[in-house]
Order: structure tokens, then sequence, then C-alpha cells
């Protein structure tokens, strides 16, 4: 299927009965060999962490339940999920019965498992769960201030240096901007970059990702680009490169990439 299949940018209809049918995949090769990626393998670690917050179905007696839930996708998958594919696949559930959450869960990751050709793990949450929305992950410093010699329109890798000595820095940024490939409207989100290697010129690193302002692309392969960016430019011993994009539609998606295998916490950060 070619993503103009998608429903993205369509009128849909409310989904009325469980539609597994309706996830969207997109193949994640064709990015990868654009950014020069041997065989359009992701050859690091990463996950694409989506938080969605309005996932209800019904229980046996015909009283609903509502839930928010976490999603972890491996990068090394063969296909993302395009997100109003995953919307309307959410919403397929809302009138099913399910005997348990359980139940649920096994189904929505079996699903899932099967569009994007890996495990999919889900964690499903009470909405009486707290978590209290942060600004920034704890621990990262911000670079939003730092002096900018001129202001980039375009996104240009070029501008990533950095120079002598070592460091291990945890950086972020709240300006990193992006648009959909398909509707165009604009994606926001909070980037952290943590590094062990030579020291990263923070002010160009800023210039760099206010370049992505009026870049076209899906929020996963953002992150792949300036993972592979640094990566190339910046030389870093280890580097993890993580953001989390502002909630639509009742989801959010935080991919992150990372030479290191592990995973990123769940955080709820307050455009989310």
């Amino acid at each position: 299927m070619a993503l103009h299949d998608a429903p993205l940018g369509k009128s849909s209809e409310y989904p009325e009965q469980y539609s597994p049918d309706l996830l969207f995949p997109v193949p994640r090769d064709d990015n990868r060999r654009r950014l020069g990626l041997q065989d359009g393998r992701w050859p690091w670690f990463g996950e694409d962490l989506w938080q969605a917050w309005e996932v209800s179905w019904l229980r046996p007696s015909g009283v609903p339940a509502v839930a928010w839930a976490e999603f972890r996708v491996p990068a090394a998958s063969a296909a993302l999920i395009e997100s109003k594919s995953w919307k309307l696949y959410l919403n397929s559930l809302n009138q099913t019965v399910y005997s348990t959450p359980e139940q649920l869960r096994e189904t929505v990751e079996r699903d899932l498992s099967s569009a994007c050709g890996a495990a999919v793990q889900m964690r499903l949450c009470s909405v009486d769960d707290t978590a209290v929305a942060q600004g920034r992950p704890d621990g990262f410093e911000l670079i939003d201030d730092e002096p900018v010699a001129s202001v980039p329109r375009d996104y240009d890798p070029a501008r990533l240096t950095a120079g002598e000595g070592r460091v291990s820095e945890k950086l972020c940024s709240h300006l990193l901007k992006s648009n959909c490939p398909v509707t165009g409207q604009p994606d926001w989100a909070t980037i952290t970059v943590e590094y062990t290697g030579p020291v990263i010129d923070r002010a160009a690193l800023l210039a760099y990702i206010v370049g992505f302002r009026h870049k076209q692309d899906f929020h996963e392969h953002c992150v792949e680009t300036v993972f592979v960016d640094i990566m190339r430019r910046c030389q870093p011993e280890s580097l993890t490169v993580c953001a989390r994009y502002t909630r639509r539609g009742g989801l959010d998606i935080n991919p992150w990439r990372s030479t290191e295998p592990g995973s990123v916490p769940s955080v709820r950060l307050v455009r989310q």
C-alpha cells in the first residue's frame, strides 16, 4: 500500500466494530536508505514509545471501561504505524466486549505486532494512576537561550559541529517543530540529546534543530535523521536522541534511538 492510501488527511467514518485491518503500516527502509543506512536497516537500538490517552472497551455487563496505555514499538520493526490509522483502530475497540483487561491487551499486542512486523509491548493503566507532568526530563540542560548567530530557515546538518575535549552531557530543546508529510500540519516536540564524546557546540545544535521547522517527515524519521546527523558530524562515543511530541488525536509519539540498549523512562511532559 502507498502512503496516499492511508487515512491521514482524509475524512474517516467512526468505526463501530473491532477492525484490526484499519492499522496502516509504513515501511521504514525507504527513509533509512535516504539516510545512507545499509539495506535500510537500523543498526543501533531504539523504540517508538506511544502514549494513548483515549482507550475504552465494554465489560461483559455492557458498562464501558476506560484507561490509558503505553506502547513500545521496536525500532527494528519493518514498519511504523501511521498515527491516524492507530487512532481509528483504538476507536474500533470502544464497542467491543472483553472479559478482562488482559484479554484486551493480548488482542491489541497481537494486532500491532502483526502490522509492524515485530513484538509490540502494551502497558494498560488506570485513569486513577497519577503522573505529574514535567517541563523536561530530569537532569537535562535547556539550550533554547543559546546565542544563534543566524536563524536558519531550512534543515542543514552541516551546522552541527563538535570541538576539543570529551564530555558527557544531557541537552534539551523545546523548539523542535516538523511538519506532517501528508497534511503539512505542524508537529511540536521536546527533543533530548544525551551523549559522551567531543563537545557539541550548543548554539550550532540549537540552530540545527530550528532548521527542522519546514521539514516534512514522520516523527520517527525526524529522530533517526537527528541521530544519524549527530553521529556523522560530531562522532560521539555514545548517543541517545529522544523526541517527545505533543499529543494529537489522543496520541503522542516519543521515538528514541540510541547506541546503547535499554529504554527511556515513561515521562509525560506538559505539552502531552
